[in-house]
């Protein structure tokens, strides 16, 4: 899956403006798909052409590519636009309850109304995506964009205690002093 994050409305990658207009991150499959689609054509043709109701089958990768090109999800300032194959769905950040996380990593939109809405391509690993661009209306259970000096409380950690110092620090002894063997 794809994720894209565009700073501006037209995708034109300057920051100017981008305040106002906030941030955008698009989930989608990735256009490379269409060729194991376009090679599923070409094995089908030569079955469905010997046989005029086998032209039916031609409609599988048809549709499949279409599946490709159109199912995404786009998130915004204002909330998250849901795209199938068939149908569009507007998701404002105050709509949304919360997320469900399924057995295979997907992400289910959880309503106010308590019905789930499902999130093509979006996977665990976006959720510090959406919450960047949602300015913290979702938050990160990931952790990922939390600050160091937060996490750091200057309890002393397990190799503080043991007596074992980092690289970065100086050896105690003369200023100057080195050991170059």
């Amino acid at each position: 899956m794809t994720a894209t994050r565009r700073d501006d409305e037209h995708g034109t990658g300057s920051g100017a403006g981008s305040h106002e207009k906030g941030s955008k991150a698009v989930f989608r499959v990735p256009g490379t798909a269409l060729i194991g689609v376009l090679m599923l054509f070409m094995c089908m043709f030569p079955f469905a052409a010997t046989l005029p109701y086998l032209l039916v089958l031609l409609l599988v990768p048809i549709v499949l590519a279409l599946w490709i090109v159109r199912t995404r999800t786009v998130a915004t300032r204002e909330g998250l636009t849901v795209r199938t194959l068939l149908g569009t769905r507007d998701l404002p950040w105050d709509a949304i309850k919360g997320f469900t996380i399924t057995p295979k990593s997907t992400i289910v939109a959880v309503l106010a109304d308590d019905t789930g809405v499902p999130l093509p391509s979006v996977r665990t690993r976006h959720l510090p995506v959406l919450s960047l661009v949602s300015e913290g209306r979702v938050p990160d259970p990931s952790g990922v964009l939390t600050d160091p000096e937060e996490t750091n409380t200057g309890e002393p950690t397990a190799s503080d205690e043991s007596g074992e110092r980092s690289g970065d620090e100086a050896p105690e002894g003369r200023p100057g002093d080195t050991d170059s063997r």
